[in-house]
């Protein structure tokens, strides 16, 4: 399942938006009959370190070191940037099985940093638990509720109100009462508005879909092919700080 939403694109990202919005949709439409992240359809990882990338995508990345919703050195050389829903299985799946060993191998050495934005395609709920994302982030929260939200078998239970109260006691959110009020609050609400335009105005259709340092990569694809698109951006890097 997908949704898309008219925007009109700036010349500079059209061929990515083309190349986003018509394999995000290939590679995780539900669908498909194809396993989660064993979809071929990518954005192809090439010993060049220049191919497929999109430098006017590379100012996508805020690298701001206040940003509670993102992990790692606010200066490392590569930024991958992930446009994702809480209600998509995909996601779960990448969040599960392919951002830990992200972590461990690239953002704990400080080469990587992870910018979550919050991409909300299937309607009421996906709407509600990106902005009690967010709530949670604000409590410095983030990540251990991406963590419970997307745990196996969670997304089957829902994002109700009281489920997202149960979410966020498991996140070990400090404060019950500030999270609720924050997560109906304005400021949550244009957090994931502002997140959300930005997806669409790169072209995605589906969830989840990738920028790493400029180059899209659509679906929960296997973990080789990020670990490329990762090594290939920062020997990329590492050639400009050369220079």
């Amino acid at each position: 399942m997908s949704k898309s939403k008219p925007i009109v694109i700036v010349s500079g990202v059209a061929a990515a938006a083309v190349l986003l919005g018509v394999v995000s949709y290939t590679a995780t439409a539900p669908s498909s009959g194809r396993g989660a992240g064993g979809s071929s359809a990518v954005a192809e990882v090439s010993a060049d370190p220049s191919a497929g990338v999109y430098p006017e995508l590379e100012a996508y990345a805020r690298r701001d070191a206040s940003d509670k919703l993102a992990l790692g050195r606010a200066d490392a050389p590569v930024v991958l940037i992930e446009y994702a829903d809480f209600k998509c299985g995909y996601c779960g799946k990448f969040a599960r099985d392919t951002e830990p060993v992200l972590m461990k191998k690239y953002v704990d050495k400080g080469v990587l940093r992870i910018e979550w934005r919050n991409f909300p395609i299937f309607g009421e709920e996906s709407e509600a638990v990106a902005r009690a994302s967010w709530a949670a982030g604000q409590q410095g929260r983030f990540w251990e509720f991406h963590k419970a939200a997307y745990a196996e078998g969670a997304k089957e239970k829902g994002f109700g109100k009281d489920r997202l109260a149960a979410l966020a006691k498991e996140a070990g959110v400090p404060d019950a009462a500030r999270f609720a009020k924050d997560a109906e609050g304005t400021a949550a609400r244009e957090a994931v508005r502002k997140d959300q335009e930005q997806g669409y105005a790169l072209g995605a259709t589906s969830t989840p879909s990738f920028l790493v340092n400029g180059r899209p990569i659509a679906g929960a694809q296997p973990l080789e092919t990020f670990t490329e698109a990762i090594d290939a951006a920062a020997k990329s890097a590492a050639s400009k700080d050369k220079r």
